[in-house]
């Protein structure tokens, strides 16, 4: 159907009515959202109960409140037969209904009703007769006139089509933050969406393929299915970095969900500010698996087995433990494999306890006052702090970079000499308040704070770009999810730290969850296929064993510039130019080193703009602008160890248009 014929006039007409209608129940929503607020007030109930009740409705109201404007939904379903035969249902990205008990003018995406939207296909049609979608104008704030198109897809006769609204939905031009994709979700990728909260997943994912909104879009599955677990568990999403996180900010408030954590693994252990900065392989030796084992007995060397006898004065009385018992305590208790703060709690307690057998057969039993006086400073605290001190983070790593005999002692056995010395501050604070901690140094005081005690968990963590952890970075995202699953993210291919993983076997393990599902995506929906052919030349170079990406998009260009050194500037701003010439944001990267020379001369050249965005290739991570320009592939391979991966990175940002500018050979 074309837009001028009468039928499909009629449906629009019938559609944006429908749309009036549900903008007008939703606006009573959020009014009633407000209203119930102002009703709990005076609820009738304990206080903690009243508070929390209030908590729930505000919170509630303020979720309606930050909703984003846009339509209000993007398909629909007409059920021929199966347990909603004869019903039709709009599916949209939260639950519209005009009252409680009415049946809903729009159902949410992650509704089991919905998953028919996604899965429903000519041979198993699920019981839908009519798939129908609808085309909304670009930018649409959710006018119901911008209703412009639909498509109905009769799964009932077996008929199968090509979605033109979803092509060109995933083709439509990327300006700002990351969109939804709960419109285009494809069968695969709803699969692991919708995969059980018990369920560890592991997504290998080739560029373009959708990884990261699969993941984002889990995280909002469910905290939609699991809300009280979720709400009493927690749920976080872990970027990369700023830049990332800021660019898939808008993706969960577009889905009805405000308030989830999104966070970096620095943000999440920074007990410390960082104000320092470590030599390459300082920073490569401290996230190496063996430094939790290190860390572990710089720890442990602090605890004693003895201290002599223990004789704690009580009245006229002195009660006395003898040596050997006090060293069979701390050895049990160093044996029961305890966090050290709750092991030496319990040295404590064992200890107060065996006065206790003696003070009970002498004079029966005895009252708790007497028990706190004996486990306090008066009685066994002194012994208790010589056997097994109280000790912070800070300490024990600040005495081990800086004195060689702790270190030595602490890594014999695991580390070599020359590592030590490397390891070791080259110019050591007074003491570790004035300690300058590097990044890396936060990742070990993390280790150590997890030896003390266990931090608190969360139900569900989303890791991206989970490739370029290391063990031990890895090692405290495990610590906070010792009881939950994890949504794990990334692309061998694109590993670019010097300790990015090569299988997600080892790096499942260091997580803690080795039996995670691993799942690759290799069919990419916005890369077009010029750029993926492209990128898969550099795959045999990579040293990963990954499937090649393969794309679904015939449309694209790659196009390659040549030039001359002296000229790479110039070449460089027409380039731009051309590209603004076309819709889209466009992004132009280079090698870190060259990143001011290119932004000045595109400043000269008067094409840097707003839609214009200059990055370094070390910073592109995650990020797509519709027409990329790489500057001098050879520059950015060589700029570090893993330089062909960060070229890899580079060349599959585009999904539009990709150029290449280049005055030496190219690397591939």
């Amino acid at each position: 159907m074309t837009s001028a014929e009468p039928a499909l006039t009629d449906l629009l007409q019938s559609e944006r009515a429908h749309h009036d209608r549900c903008r007008a129940a939703l606006d009573a929503m959020v009014a009633g959202a407000g209203e119930q607020v102002v009703a709990g007030e005076d609820v009738s109930a304990s206080g903690a109960d009243a508070e929390a009740l209030g908590y729930r409705l505000r919170s509630r109201a303020k979720e309606m409140r930050e909703l984003p404007e846009g339509p209000l939904f993007f398909g629909r379903l007409d059920f021929g037969d199966g347990p909603h035969a004869g019903q039709g249902y709009h599916v949209g990205r939260m639950r519209i209904t005009e009252h409680p008990a009415a049946p809903p003018l729009v159902v949410d995406w992650r509704a089991p009703v919905s998953r028919a939207f996604y899965q429903a296909s000519a041979r198993d049609p699920q019981g839908v007769a009519v798939r129908r979608r609808f085309g909304w104008a670009p930018g649409s704030r959710g006018d119901s006139a911008d209703l412009t198109g639909l498509e109905d897809e009769h799964l009932g006769r077996g008929e199968s089509r090509v979605s033109g609204i979803v092509a060109r939905e995933i083709e439509r031009p990327r300006v700002g933050p990351m969109r939804d994709i709960a419109a285009t979700i494809q069968p695969e990728q709803d699969d692991l969406v919708r995969a059980d909260l018990a369920v560890s997943l592991c997504v290998q994912g080739a560029p373009g393929t959708g990884k990261t909104a699969v993941g984002l879009h889990r995280a909002a599955y469910l905290l939609y299915t699991h809300p009280q677990r979720i709400q009493r568990s927690g749920l976080l999403i872990l970027g990369p970095n700023r830049t990332f996180l800021g660019y898939v900010r808008e993706v969960l408030p577009a889905l009805g969900e405000t308030g989830v954590r999104q966070s970096t693994l620095l943000e999440e252990i920074a007990r410390q500010p960082v104000t320092g900065a470590d030599e390459e392989r300082a920073t490569a030796l401290k996230h190496d698996a063996r430094m939790a084992d290190v860390l572990r007995r710089a720890l442990y060397a602090r605890v004693a087995e003895a201290a002599g006898t223990l004789d704690v004065p009580d009245g006229s009385y002195r009660w006395r433990v003898a040596e050997d018992e006090l060293a069979r305590i701390v050895r049990e208790v160093r044996a029961d494999d305890l966090p050290y703060d709750r092991g030496r709690e319990r040295v404590r307690t064992r200890i107060v306890a065996a006065l206790r057998r003696q003070a009970e057969r002498r004079a029966g039993p005895r009252p708790n006052a007497w028990v706190r006086r004996m486990s306090g400073a008066r009685g066994v605290g002194p012994y208790v702090d010589v056997v097994w001190p109280r000790v912070r983070p800070e300490e024990v790593l600040a005495e081990l970079l800086t004195d060689p005999a702790a270190l030595a002692s602490a890594g014999e056995g695991l580390l070599g000499a020359e590592e030590q010395k490397a390891l070791l501050w080259p110019k050591p604070p007074a003491s570790w308040k004035s300690a300058r901690w590097s990044p890396a140094d936060l990742v070990l005081l993390d280790e150590l704070a997890g030896l003390l005690d266990h931090p608190p968990g969360y139900g569900h963590v989303v890791v991206d770009e989970a490739q370029d952890l290391s063990a031990m970075e890895c090692r405290a995202i495990a610590r906070r999810v010792p009881f939950g699953s994890l949504t794990v993210l990334g692309d061998l291919a694109q590993g670019t730290t010097p300790w990015a993983a090569r299988s997600w076997g080892a790096l499942l393990g260091h997580l803690g969850k080795p039996d995670a599902v691993q799942v690759p995506l290799t069919t990419g929906f916005r890369m077009p296929a010029a750029v993926a052919e492209l990128a898969n030349r550099l795959l045999p170079r990579l040293g990963v064993d990954v499937p090649a990406a393969r794309s679904l998009r015939t449309d694209g260009e790659l196009t390659w510039r040549r030039t001359r050194p002296g000229e790479l500037p110039g070449t460089v701003a027409t380039a731009v130019r051309d590209a603004q010439a076309r819709e889209g944001a466009v992004g132009v990267i280079a090698a870190d080193s060259d990143v001011t020379a290119v932004r000045a001369a595109l400043t000269r050249a008067g094409v840097l703009t707003e839609r214009v965005t200059v990055i370094a290739a070390s910073a592109v991570k995650g990020l797509e602008y519709d027409h990329v320009v790489v500057v001098e592939p050879a520059t950015i391979a060589e700029s570090e160890e893993r330089g062909l991966h960060r070229l890899y990175v580079a060349l599959t940002r585009a999904v539009s248009r990709l150029e290449v500018v280049h005055a030496r050979p190219l690397p591939f």
